[in-house]
């Protein structure tokens, strides 16, 4: 069986996720995943890392987000492994692409991480860069919109202590949404580029909320 290079796999990956991706929610669909590729190979630039498995692991991340598979967390990885083996890359890289694939989402942030490796955290700083400043506003409440839930609700108080079962159910206000992960993202990223535009994005966002309650309360 004929092997393929790396770019060919890459292309391959590209085509196969903007094939499975086609209709699917606008958070979640082949532009936030050509973002979080862009951020990744921005990160890996400063870092020492298999870019392969990088370029893989960003591309693969939400093959199948549990969210829209009824909470089924191994969905993603089951697909990403079946597309994997069909481009004879060796099993282990494979296995470290599903690893990431499994451990990149944030869960609540009550969870402890189970693998670790350098391409993980870019990956995920990735990520979770995609979840911050205007984007990571608008994915936010495209998601809301989505789920049918309410914009704000001054009475429902943001849970900070959620297992990942239960951040996995909530149906709380989407505003409560910054509170239970997006503010909290700054202070988790993994790499020193991740921190440095995680910085800049978290102000916007919290500009943004202080300018949301002030027109929700009637003020200039």
């Amino acid at each position: 069986m004929d092997s393929f290079s790396s770019e060919e796999i890459i292309q391959n990956t590209i085509n196969f996720v903007k094939e499975e991706l086609q209709n699917a929610e606008g958070g979640h669909d082949w532009f936030h995943i050509e973002r979080v590729y862009k951020n990744a190979l921005l990160i890996s630039e400063s870092e020492k890392v298999d870019k392969t498995i990088i370029s893989l692991g960003a591309l693969l991340h939400d093959i199948a987000d549990s969210k829209f598979h009824n909470g089924d967390e191994t969905v993603g990885p089951k697909k990403a492994r079946k597309f994997l083996k069909s481009q004879n890359i060796s099993e282990e890289t494979i296995d470290h692409v599903v690893k990431i694939i499994e451990n990149v989402s944030f869960k609540g942030g009550n969870k402890n991480q189970e693998f670790h490796s350098k391409e993980l955290e870019v990956v995920q700083d990735a990520d979770r860069l995609d979840a911050l400043g205007a984007i990571g506003i608008a994915r936010t409440f495209n998601y809301g919109g989505f789920k049918s839930r309410k914009l704000y609700d001054p009475e429902i108080k943001p849970n900070l202590n959620m297992t990942p079962s239960e951040y996995k159910v909530s149906d709380a206000p989407t505003i409560n949404h910054f509170y239970e992960k997006l503010l909290l993202l700054k202070d988790r990223m993994n790499t020193e580029t991740g921190r440095k535009i995680a910085e800049e994005r978290h102000v916007f966002m919290e500009t943004f909320l202080k300018q949301f309650y002030a027109e929700w309360n009637g003020k200039k």
